[in-house]
C-alpha cells in the first residue's frame, strides 16, 4: 500500500472514531438527554447508553438530582416595621426535563430569583413574632408560593428553610427588657399562688388544732425542740392560747363597765 492510502486510511479512522465519539453517549441514571433534531424537540432519552446524529441533533443534560440554593442574606423590613437580616435555603430539582429546557433560559437561575423576591414579599407581611415563634409556617407559605410559580418549568421546590434572623441591637436589648419583664411576673405570679395556698393550708391546720387543743400543745413542744437543736442562745417561754385569750376577755369586760 503506498504512503496516500496509509495516510487516507488514518484520516477515514480519525473521522470515523469523531463521529462515534460526538454520537455514542452514556447518562447516569440521575440525568435525562432532551435532544433537539433540528430544533425540534425529540423523545426524552435516558438513562443508559445512548445515540444521537452529530451535527444534527444538540444532546442538553439535565440533572434530576435534588439541588440547594442558599438566599444571600437579605434586610427585610417587617409587617410591624422592624428590619431584620434574613438568610435561607430551597431545595428543588427537575421532574419533567423537557418542560425545565423549553420553558425557561435556565431553570436554576430562575428558580433563584423567584427564591429572592419571594423572600421578602412574605417576610415583608409577616410580624416579627410570627416570624420568630411561627418559622414553619412561613416556611410552608414560601415553599407554596415558589413551587407555584417554578412548576410550570418542571420544576419541584421540595423545602424552604429560614436559617438566620439577625435583628438590630436595640430591637435584642428591647426583647430582653421583655423577657426579663415577663418572668418577673410569672414569679409574682407564682409567689402570689404559694402565698394564697399557705394561708389557706394554715387555715385548714387552724380549724383542726381549735378542735384537738393538744395539737397546738405539740406543735410548741416541736417548735422548742427545733430552737434547742440549733445550739443558740434564744430563749422561749411558750404562752398558752388559752391565756392569752382570759387577758383579752378581762380587757374587754374593763372596758365594757361603766
Amino acid at each position: 500500500m503506498s504512503d496516500a492510502t496509509l495516510i487516507g486510511l488514518a484520516l477515514a479512522l480519525v473521522v470515523v472514531a469523531t463521529i462515534l465519539w460526538a454520537a455514542i453517549h452514556i447518562l447516569p441514571e440521575y440525568e435525562r438527554g432532551v435532544v433537539l433534531r433540528l430544533g425540534r424537540i425529540q423523545p426524552l432519552k435516558g438513562p443508559g447508553l445512548i445515540f444521537i446524529i452529530p451535527i444534527i441533533d444538540q444532546l442538553i443534560r439535565v440533572n434530576l438530582r435534588t439541588q440547594t440554593y442558599d438566599i444571600p442574606p437579605q434586610d427585610i423590613i417587617t409587617k410591624d416595621n422592624v428590619t431584620v437580616h434574613v438568610n435561607a435555603v430551597v431545595y428543588f430539582n427537575v421532574v419533567e426535563a423537557t418542560k425545565s429546557v423549553l420553558s425557561i433560559d435556565d431553570y436554576r437561575f430562575g428558580t433563584q430569583q423567584v427564591a429572592q423576591t419571594t423572600l421578602r414579599g412574605v417576610l415583608g407581611q409577616t410580624t416579627l413574632d410570627d416570624l420568630l415563634s411561627k418559622r414553619d409556617e412561613v416556611n410552608s407559605s414560601l415553599q407554596q408560593i415558589i413551587d407555584g410559580v417554578t412548576d410550570p418549568w418542571g420544576v419541584k421546590v421540595t423545602l424552604v428553610e429560614v436559617k438566620d434572623v439577625i435583628l438590630p441591637e436595640s430591637m435584642r436589648r428591647a426583647m430582653a427588657s421583655q423577657a426579663e419583664a415577663e418572668r418577673d411576673r410569672r414569679a409574682k405570679v407564682i409567689h402570689a399562688l404559694g402565698e394564697k395556698e399557705a394561708a389557706a393550708n394554715l387555715a385548714d391546720a387552724a380549724e383542726i388544732m381549735e378542735q384537738h387543743p393538744a395539737a397546738l400543745q405539740l406543735r410548741t413542744l416541736g417548735t422548742l425542740l427545733e430552737l434547742g437543736a440549733e445550739r443558740n442562745s434564744t430563749i422561749a417561754f411558750p404562752v398558752p392560747m388559752e391565756l392569752i385569750r382570759l387577758l383579752e376577755r378581762a380587757v374587754g369586760d374593763r372596758d365594757s363597765t361603766p
